[in-house]
């Protein structure tokens, strides 16, 4: 870990050298006159805070920036020693920066511990030589000792528990930060299905449209020949006028149906998984998906009712199996074949089940197959297609652990291949 200059700044050196020097108007006040050794030991100090906040550890070495660190560190202890020897030894005024110094180090350069214990070494030895040396009282020297000891001590340790603390406060703000990006990403991802879904109904609204107004036109005509017999008695027979209106009820029953399917394909409530037959989400897609096929493509569906459950949720299984019809009839429309087939075949074994939707079209150019799931790749123009639908679909399937890959067919044309674990593998965690 590369050493760190704290919270020393070129400016924060600058007003503690200033007040360093300054206060040498005391020391010669205390001792009566000029003294250069205290002058030359505030120097000493004020010079070397000045250089160290002037050199940049991140061009150096980590070993050579730690070895300057420490350096620092021991030229202002041996400062702040002589100074207070300078002064009357542990009588001095100054003696008080001695025990401090230890906790001012692990507060100035980022609560290290290394910095207060290096700090403090040096002030105890000085304090046991002001002691020993000056006042010639071994039990008082290692005394005070122990107490610059002792203050050492409990900054390294208050030092360690400010950066224990506030590594948890770190760590508890970025997992709330990480926690609320995956809350926002969910929400995007909710909105961003939901315009896919709706840009789907969009695509089919004018087959809708059709598929409707084909039976409400003999519906309607039907009424008005009804409305016209009933009021010339005798012109029709009854059973014309009830064959006229089973007609009647058939069209009205075919509209009711397709709106039905419409709204169980717009409802997206259901959000929990659960047990689904492959053969039933493939009969709501192809229902749906007549409505945009039945007049492009001829669509051939063989899907076992035998196949094992499945595990996801039904709606958006619709939703995905309902965009790669869609997807295969337009590829067809726009290669102008008229013999087109869209195959979708479901496949079980080996703990899976495969669903193959293919077609007898161009297949995918070499180019656009690598990018086929991208997010906002699209070869249709843009009022046929966003880009999103199989960057969904593949996000959709893989959700229920499930796995959407394409290929090209090898007598031509696309495969999409959709593949699922059953639900009792997947319960023993069998894969």
């Amino acid at each position: 870990m590369t050493a760190t200059k704290g919270m020393w700044s070129k400016r924060t050196a600058r007003v503690l050298t200033v007040i360093i020097v300054g206060f040498y108007g005391l020391d010669m006040l205390m001792l009566g006159g000029f003294s250069p050794w205290t002058l030359g030991m505030r120097l000493v100090w004020a010079l070397s805070l000045l250089a160290y906040s002037a050199f940049d550890s991140e061009v150096l070495p980590d070993p050579w920036a730690r070895w300057i660190e420490d350096l620092h560190i021991v030229v202002i202890a041996c400062s702040v020693v002589g100074l207070v020897g300078l002064t009357g030894g542990t009588r001095s005024p100054y003696f008080v920066l001695v025990p401090v110094l230890p906790l001012a180090n692990c507060l100035l350069y980022r609560r290290s511990a290394r910095a207060g214990l290096l700090g403090g070494a040096v002030g105890s030895l000085g304090t046991f030589a002001l002691g020993w040396m000056m006042e010639h009282h071994l039990l008082d020297a290692l005394f005070r000792m122990s107490i610059v000891l002792a203050i050492t001590l409990f900054s390294t340790y208050l030092a360690q528990q400010v950066g224990l603390t506030q590594g948890s406060e770190q760590e508890v703000r970025l997992e709330r930060a990480r926690r609320e990006s995956l809350e926002l990403l969910a929400v995007s991802e909710h909105r961003r299905a939901q315009t896919e879904k709706l840009a789907e109904l969009g695509r089919l609204a004018s087959n809708v449209a059709h598929e409707i107004n084909n039976p409400l036109a003999y519906v309607g005509s039907n009424v008005d020949f009804v409305r016209d017999a009933l009021r010339r008695p005798g012109e029709a027979p009854p059973e014309e006028l009830a064959e006229v209106l089973e007609e009647t009820r058939e069209g009205l029953k075919h509209i009711r149906q397709v709106v039905a399917d419409l709204k169980g394909f717009a409802r997206m409530d259901a959000r929990e998984p659960t047990e689904c037959a492959l053969a039933e989400v493939v009969g709501d897609a192809v229902k749906l998906a007549s409505l945009r096929l039945k007049h492009v493509v001829r669509l051939r569906v063989e899907v076992p009712e035998s196949l094992p459950t499945i595990f996801v949720v039904r709606q958006r299984l619709v939703q995905v199996v309902l965009n790669l019809l869609v997807n295969a009839g337009d590829a067809l429309e726009e290669h102008g074949r008229r013999d087109g087939e869209v195959w979708v075949r479901g496949l079980g074994g080996e703990g899976r089940v495969v669903l193959l939707i293919e077609d007898n079209g161009p297949g995918f150019a070499p180019q656009v197959l690598p990018r086929l799931f991208e997010p906002f790749f699209t070869t249709k123009g843009p009022d046929k297609g966003t880009g999103l639908g199989l960057s969904l679909s593949r996000e959709l399937v893989a959700q229920f652990g499930g796995q959407l890959t394409a290929s090209n067919r090898p007598e031509g044309g696309a495969r999409l291949c959709i593949e699922f674990p059953v639900q009792g593998v997947r319960e023993t965690g069998i894969e």
